[in-house]
């Protein structure tokens, strides 16, 4: 046999109507002397490979090692998963006396609200900053976040810097296809900040190689693991004392402003775009540059 559903018990008491006597736990420790162990499904198969992932990979290595050689800004952007604000169930474990009690369903009229992080995190400074936004992912609220970074920390930490290297996800508010992240990358960054800016996006599938998932996005799940998010305050917090023994730090800011969605640029902007897209990899790499 390949695989068993049965139990060792059940294993037992089989072997017993053919009158071998041995106890469950002989039948588990003969199994696991022939290597068998209790297995889950491993997602391990990838069907949207595309033939040019590995050489989206390759360009992104040296566009990193081209701007780090330079001193240049690179950061990597992604939306957190959205969070009820409210005494709900939080995955993972943590040391306490007694468990916390929290809502038996995860029903939105319960919460107070919804907290949407997007991350900007810096991979030269090892800095992370989280936007926590109420209202829509939309690409309107992604780029605003970016803007804020570069406002509050981007500008002082790179003063004479007039190009900024972005790594993103091929969907979501920051997706390659988006026009409307396009325009307002170009409306909030490029021409509000005379910055030229390059956006490379990683292959379908591969979210989990962008920077700011395993550096950033993780260590704030680890943090904040088994608490319920209860409220604004307590989410910035969790994020503002998430840090690591490489010297990571965490600002957060609560985004309170109101950012519908099904909203398209006019044909005014997407004509002004001062797009240059790669000639080897357009769809994933392209250049916004300020309108002069």
């Amino acid at each position: 046999m390949k695989w068993t559903h049965k139990t060792p018990d059940k294993i037992a008491q089989l072997l017993q109507q053919l009158d071998i006597v041995v106890s469950a736990n002989t039948v588990a420790r003969l199994l696991h002397d022939m290597d068998y162990t209790l297995r889950t499904n491993r997602k391990s198969l990838a069907t949207t490979s595309s033939p040019d992932r590995d050489r989206q990979f390759q360009f992104i290595g040296a566009l990193r090692e081209r701007f780090q050689r330079q001193g240049l800004p690179i950061i990597s952007v992604d939306t957190k998963k959205r969070e009820l604000v409210g005494n709900f169930k939080n995955n993972g474990v943590k040391w306490d006396r007694l468990p916390v009690s929290v809502y038996d369903h995860d029903f939105r009229s319960d919460s107070t609200g919804v907290a949407i992080p997007y991350g900007i995190y810096d991979l030269l400074a090892n800095r992370g900053v989280i936007f926590v936004g109420v209202s829509h992912d939309t690409p309107t609220f992604a780029v605003h976040s970016i803007s804020g970074w570069w406002q509050r920390e981007g500008a002082e930490r790179y003063p004479r810097s007039r190009k900024l290297l972005i790594l993103a996800d091929t969907g979501g508010s920051n997706g390659c296809r988006c026009h409307a992240w396009k325009t307002q990358l170009q409306a909030q960054i490029a021409n509000q900040f005379q910055m030229e800016v390059t956006v490379a996006h990683y292959p379908s599938g591969a979210s989990k190689w962008n920077p700011i998932e395993h550096r950033l996005f993780s260590e704030i799940s680890k943090n904040w693991a088994a608490e319920p998010l209860t409220s604004y305050q307590k989410i910035l917090n969790f994020i503002r004392t998430t840090n690591t023994r490489t010297g990571l730090q965490v600002s957060a800011y609560l985004d309170r402003r109101s950012y519908p969605t099904g909203v398209s640029p006019r044909r005014q902007e997407i004509e002004q775009l001062q797009l240059k897209p790669d000639p080897t990899l357009p769809n994933w790499n392209y250049t916004i540059a300020p309108n002069l």
